[in-house]
């Protein structure tokens, strides 16, 4: 992204043909909540690295995001023990996540920690 310290996470399927992520792929294997999990390990490996980093998602649309949201809100007191966890309103502006609330992408930093790396 274009600010500093702040980073898109950003998945879908690798395209070999555009040697490029396809993010608005629909491929309906099934592995949804695979997906998420494996998203989930991401940002905590990235953040374990790069502990003062933000790390900002958004779907590819209105209901990949509202699948993030929910995914957020089931695992909402488990990220919250290592994670601040923000929604980008529809102004563009940012607040602390609201459970039932609808946003246009996600903002998490992980909490301050001791890692050895």
């Amino acid at each position: 992204m274009n600010l500093e310290n702040v980073y898109n996470l950003a998945f879908g399927d690798y395209d070999e043909v555009k040697d490029k992520i396809n993010d608005k792929v629909i491929t309906n294997n099934g592995d949804s909540l695979k997906v998420l999990a494996t998203v989930a390990s991401t940002v905590y490996a990235f953040s374990a690295k790069y502990p003062g980093a933000w790390i900002f998602a958004t779907g590819s649309n209105e209901v990949r995001t509202r699948l993030y949201r929910m995914g957020i809100t089931n695992n909402l007191a488990e990220i919250q023990q290592d994670f601040h966890v923000y929604g980008m309103k529809f102004d563009e502006t940012f607040e602390e996540f609201i459970v039932g609330e609808d946003y246009l992408g996600f903002l998490v930093k992980r909490k301050n920690m001791n890692i050895k790396l």
